[in-house]
């Protein structure tokens, strides 16, 4: 794979919201097309129009059909809209969430493909999205019924901190039924697996967070974590998972055992991503593990107040990008190491064995 040059697969998100500042923002200076060939799903109109409202004047993009057409030193734009579109800055309509979703049911296509490498997602409006085509809460879900994926896991990323969750996009009512040991279990597995191949950690640790405050106190403030989070931990230790816990979300975020794991499990949305958001907004980022493709994002929403206002902050998307092309890197190797019937190699495990 050496030779071969990373095509990113770059979807527009919301027409009406930050998606076109961050991406120019992010691909603005030419020497990082030295590592990646990115290809934007999108609207050159669309494009355009930001461009104007940005007052951005030296940024060119290479409008092509296909990724096969793509220029290697370019930013290169595929047209998933017609020339109707519509955009208006800071507001939710059908015709942004619409335009959302054909510029990302192109670029899935694509990666299924294998026309493009990987796929970073600039951010959609959960609502305004929502189709006959597209009955999901958000990407994640999506993209696991367009992967054929059984489970995958959100799983947010910083230079120091992974964190990610049992629950995803759901009512708080309903949490508490979807935490089952299998469940919890599986989330472990994709967990540690992603580690060992995408990031390429020999041995994780993870910490695994109880559901009650304090994390049930032994049963007084609830039980779940003593009939199902500790018989899960123990069922992943069995699996050779580096599983421990479960500690109380707000002792564990708020000292400094953190540096002592490469990893969090969270038991629902905002017990992990609350956090971690507070901690690296700024620069962190949505990886979506468990698909047999790589899947980025920032971990920030459409930001429709500031939209068309240059102040959107470009390093989350950034992150994204990079983090991306990493990971299919990491995968690629740890794949061809797998093949390799020279060294004896444990597949299971991702690691040499004497």
């Amino acid at each position: 794979m050496s030779d071969h040059k990373i095509k990113v697969g770059i979807t527009q998100g919301d027409i009406n919201g930050i998606g076109y500042e961050i991406i120019f923002k992010a691909l603005a200076d030419n020497r990082i097309l030295e590592s990646f060939t990115p290809v934007i799903y999108g609207s050159s109109k669309v494009a355009a129009y930001h461009r104007k409202a940005l007052n951005i004047a030296n940024f060119s993009l290479n409008s092509i059909r296909t990724p096969d057409d793509a220029h290697p030193k370019r930013v290169n734009i595929i047209n998933c809209l017609d020339d109707e579109v519509r955009v208006e800055l800071g507001k939710s309509t059908t015709i942004a969430g619409d335009a959302a979703f054909k510029a990302l049911e192109l670029a899935v296509q694509d990666i299924k493909s294998g026309a493009i490498d990987v796929l970073v997602t600039a951010p959609i409006n959960k609502k305004n999205i929502q189709s006959e085509k597209f009955n999901f809460p958000g990407h994640t879900e999506y993209l696991a019924q367009q992967a054929e994926s059984d489970e995958v896991l959100m799983l947010m990323v910083s230079d120091y901190l992974k964190v990610g969750v049992v629950t995803g996009h759901m009512p708080l009512k309903d949490v508490t039924k979807y935490i089952t040991i299998e469940n919890i279990v599986e989330k472990l597995k994709i967990l540690d697996s992603t580690l060992r191949i995408d990031f390429t950690i020999r041995k994780p640790r993870i910490a695994v967070l109880g559901l009650n405050p304090h994390a049930g106190d032994e049963g007084v403030l609830g039980n779940e974590e003593e009939e199902i989070i500790i018989p899960a931990i123990e069922k992943a230790k069995e699996a050779g998972i580096m599983a421990l816990g479960p500690y109380a979300a707000d002792g564990l975020f708020g000292s400094s055992q953190l540096k002592n794991f490469d990893a969090i499990l969270a038991m629902y949305h905002d017990q992990g991503l609350a956090p971690f958001k507070a901690l690296a907004f700024t620069n962190g980022v949505n990886y979506t593990a468990g698909l047999p493709f790589i899947r980025t994002s920032p971990d920030h929403g459409t930001a429709y107040d500031i939209a068309g206002m240059n102040k959107a902050d470009k390093e989350s998307f950034l992150n994204a990008i990079y983090l991306a092309v990493d990971a299919y890197k990491n995968r690629q190797e740890n794949q061809k190491l797998a093949k390799n019937p020279l060294k004896n190699f444990d597949r299971n495990e991702l690691e040499y064995k004497e």
